[in-house]
């Protein structure tokens, strides 16, 4: 008898610690030192080069009309183009957690943004069923739907112009409601070109850059452009020591006190279109 109660004791025993095995180690969602799937990735497409997809390879798009911060994409926008989210998600290489953050959108959803851009998926028949993983066909829909990328100089923005008086301008500097496209960084900051310039030719800034803070150069080397626009329109010239990008020949600038993504302050100083907004239908300059 005694025989039989120690053996039942050693096969309780055996269990107990079974069960701590499973218990340990059979359930990664209560180990917080658990290794999470990467949600946000960047992936090597053969055209467009390096994009954002998800932890499966399905590609991320930014709009043009979310320059503010705030998704415009509604109603049955959404259908088409469903919001990204990922709560907490794990960062894969060559991306910056610091660029991601979370918003609400106006329905109540959360979404992920990437440099203040909110971001979404595609889905072709408005069905919600996504693109497959590597497709890039979202992009440049309407000329406002773009593949995210990590490495922008150019941006495209679709906003209502409204300047440092206060007042809405339409694309042809005329007081009025409407919304106009125009180029911005990859931070949503917008972009001027000074009519006094000629091509590739800056009659603003002083040689001491004692102005630079009115009116500052947009100086960066380019890198990826929106596919709206043609990357062989943009260029650059040395200002003083001072390389300045340009498009079209049109020395490229940004207003001071543009503070806010997409503000276009700048297109009522000192008079309307002195200094115009930059997009695809800008004239070259002679």
């Amino acid at each position: 008898m005694k025989n039989l109660v120690k053996q039942l004791n050693a096969i309780f025993v055996l269990v107990l610690l079974a069960m701590a095995t499973i218990t340990a180690c059979g359930d990664d969602s209560e180990n917080p030192d658990a290794e999470e799937a990467t949600a946000i990735q960047l992936s090597t497409n053969a055209t467009l080069g390096q994009i954002l997809t998800d932890t499966d390879g399905v590609t991320l798009y930014v709009f043009a009309k979310d320059v503010s911060g705030n998704s415009a994409c509604v109603d049955g926008c959404l259908s088409k183009w469903p919001i990204y989210y990922a709560k907490e998600p794990q960062i894969g290489t060559g991306l910056e957690a610091g660029d991601f953050a979370v918003i609400t959108h106006s329905n109540g959803s959360k979404q992920t943004t990437y440099k203040g851009w909110p971001l979404y998926y595609f889905s072709p028949a408005g069905d919600g069923v996504l693109e497959t993983a590597g497709a890039t066909a979202g992009d440049g829909a309407g000329g406002a739907f773009f593949v995210a990328k990590p490495d922008y100089s150019i941006m495209m923005a679709n906003a209502q112009l409204v300047g440092n008086d206060g007042k809405n301008y339409t694309s042809t500097y005329e007081e009025g409601e409407g919304a106009t496209a125009f180029f911005v960084n990859a931070s949503g900051r917008t972009l001027y070109a000074f009519t006094n310039d000629s091509k590739d030719v800056n009659t603003f800034t002083a040689s001491d850059f004692s102005n630079n803070t009115i009116w500052p150069v947009y100086a960066k080397e380019l890198k990826a452009v929106v596919s709206a626009a043609s990357q062989s329109d943009f260029g650059s010239i040395d200002v003083f020591g001072e390389s300045q990008l340009t498009y079209k020949g049109w020395p490229l600038y940004y207003f001071g006190q543009d503070t806010e993504r997409g503000e276009t302050k700048g297109v009522s100083v000192p008079s309307p279109g002195v200094w115009p907004v930059v997009n695809t239908e800008t004239v070259g300059a002679e």
